[in-house]
């Protein structure tokens, strides 16, 4: 479907989702959704990706499994959880059969080629992922965007050969300068899921919560679509107030 959709032209729509309610209002609108370990810091608050836990990211990948009829859904690999062939077979099949999802992603490049051939050999659907890598920042202070010089550029370029070679289905771009994404889209034969990466990615994908504007901070690369921070405090202010004046509950809100 994926790359069907990439011989059309038009972009794919991508965006994470961590819950059931979530993933059926934007099942009608994308054409993929990942269940991130971006959850670590959008969902618990952690200063890093690091902290998920296999079981954590299936918990809310089987939520949100309930939640989507017709998009693609891919499940993260928490940190930790394909560091061998043989782990990495482990866990991507454990994620699958509990949450019944279309594939996984995993981080890294060249470091991660056999890996990734192995999966993919063995019938998993893997997503890559090159550029910055989240789960290799232990905190927020230390993201960098790749592609400051010419050797970074051509490890991403690099990256990007081994993980097709692996036989990905697709590939996320994350944290990348404009005119190395540009160099990647132009060589690659699979699908480009930019994130921070240049407008021309095959699509793009971002953190629901961010584009909701839950957050104060964000990174360059996310426009808000909303303001529901605002909204949820409006909405809490007024709740606050109705209850200290005793004007809720009203008589429509209670059991005759």
């Amino acid at each position: 479907m994926i790359r069907k959709i990439k011989l059309s032209k038009r972009p794919l729509v991508c965006l994470t989702a961590y819950n059931k309610f979530s993933a059926q209002i934007i099942d009608n609108y994308c054409d993929l959704i990942l269940v991130g370990d971006s959850l670590g810091m959008a969902y618990y608050g952690d200063s890093s990706t690091r902290s998920v836990k296999l079981e954590e990211i299936i918990r809310h990948a089987k939520s949100v499994r309930k939640g989507v009829k017709k998009s693609v859904l891919i499940v993260d690999m928490p940190y930790g959880t394909y560091n061998t062939k043989s782990n990495a077979k482990k866990n991507a099949l454990k994620i699958i059969k509990e949450t019944n999802c279309d594939g996984i992603k995993l981080e890294g490049g060249k470091s991660k080629a056999k890996i990734i051939s192995f999966l993919v050999k063995n019938k998993i659907n893997v997503m890559g992922h090159i550029g910055l890598l989240p789960q290799n920042i232990k905190n927020k202070k230390s993201f960098k965007i790749v592609g400051q010089n010419l050797k970074e550029e051509r490890k991403v370029l690099e990256d990007l050969n081994a993980v097709e070679k692996s036989g990905a289905f697709a590939v996320v771009l994350e944290g990348v300068k404009e005119k190395v994404a540009k160099k990647i889209i132009k060589v690659s034969k699979t699908p480009i899921i930019g994130i921070g990466a240049a407008k021309g990615c095959d699509g793009q994908i971002l953190v629901l919560e961010d584009i909701l504007g839950f957050f104060e901070k964000v990174p360059k690369f996310v426009k808000k679509y909303l303001n529901i921070k605002n909204q949820i405090e409006k909405a809490v202010k007024k709740y606050s107030y109705e209850v200290r004046k005793n004007k809720f509950p009203t008589v429509k809100n209670v059991y005759k």
